[in-house]
Parts: structure tokens; sequence; C-alpha cells
């Protein structure tokens, strides 16, 4: 039976570095599954690979069908934002392991879809300074900056990854992407199980 390792943290801890990582490293033969947003594209990314990019109307059709798994909503400054998960046959657990990035909330209905045996949680965590810095650097080379979103992003994490909300879920297990290796070589043995 496949399981789905489940990358969740704060903005900027590096996510989509470890990500990328892990498939790049290929040890933990890992599949994909791409979510789906309603927000706009940002510089450097391509239709299917991060995100299958979509709007309202998309969102509504997929809903409607009975094909989504899992969704969130922002309420941004520039407009509603939805982030969300397809039962569009990207998924066979009866043979692959997969991976992907998501919430806390996105984790708790995965398993609630799936089952708790079927979703391995991996919480990355950083310093909010080094975050902060990061998302900063990462916006800046956007050809429209929304730093707005951005600082509503960073201060919405502290919610939405407060104490109380981590242990509901279950989580038990972080990792502190301080030095990346290191990093990677700890959630890589977590995840073969040793």
């Amino acid at each position: 039976m496949g399981r789905i390792i489940y990358l969740c943290g704060k903005s900027s801890s590096g996510k989509d570095t470890i990500f990328r990582e892990l498939l790049k490293r290929g040890t933990c033969k890992l599949r994909t599954i791409v979510p789906y947003t309603t927000r706009p594209v940002r510089a450097g990314e391509k239709n299917g690979r991060e995100y299958f990019f979509t709007n309202e109307e998309g969102f509504q059709k997929l809903l409607a069908q009975g094909k989504i798994i899992e969704h969130r909503a922002y309420d941004t400054i520039h407009g509603l934002w939805r982030y969300f998960t397809v039962d569009d046959g990207q998924i066979d657990l009866s043979k692959d392991d997969y991976i992907v990035i998501g919430t806390l909330e996105g984790y708790e209905k995965m398993r609630a879809y799936f089952g708790n045996e079927s979703l391995l949680p991996v919480l990355i965590e950083l310093d909010d300074g080094v975050r902060l810095q990061r998302a900063l650097d990462r916006e800046r080379r956007q050809k429209k900056p929304r730093y707005e979103e951005m600082c509503r992003r960073f201060l919405a994490d502290s919610r939405d990854f407060c104490e109380e909300k981590i242990q509901e879920a279950g989580i038990t297990r972080r990792f502190y992407n301080q030095k990346l290796i290191t990093c990677l070589e700890e959630i890589e043995t977590y995840i073969k199980g040793g």
C-alpha cells in the first residue's frame, strides 16, 4: 500500500526546495501530486508543474462534479485565492508513494479522505526571521511584487501553525530546516521508516 508524504510548514520554510530535492535524489521513489489553484502564476512557475492554474469557474465545476478532495480559500488583498487537491486520476495508492505540499488543514482533510495510515506528515520549521527574509527576497524577484499579500500570509501562518493545531493534527515529528542537507537526510530516514 502506498503513502502520501505530506510536506507542510509556514511560508518560506523551504518546503518547495525540500520537495524538489527529495524528488531529485530519487532515493524514496516518490511521485508528485500536482494541486490546483486560482491564484495568479508566479514568475518561473509552469502550469501543471507547481500547480494546475484555473479560475473560480473551474473550481466550482470540479466541486459540482464531486472531484475535490480538500480545499482552502484565502481572502487576499487581491481577491479570493483557492488551493485544492482534485481526484483526477493522479493518485493510485495501490501502486505508488506520493509527495505533496500543503497546510495542516489540507493534511487533515487528505487523511480523512485516504485514511490515517495512508499519510505521513513532514512538518518543516525554520526561524521566523529567516522565513521573512526569504519571503521578501522571493517577492522582490516577481514582476509585480505583492508585499501586502506576503505580510498577510506571514501573519496568518502564526494562527494556521499554532501549537494547538499541530497537536490536533497528531503531528509529533518536526524537521528544522537550518541546514538543508541535514534536514533532507533526516526526512529521507523518516520516510524510509528508520
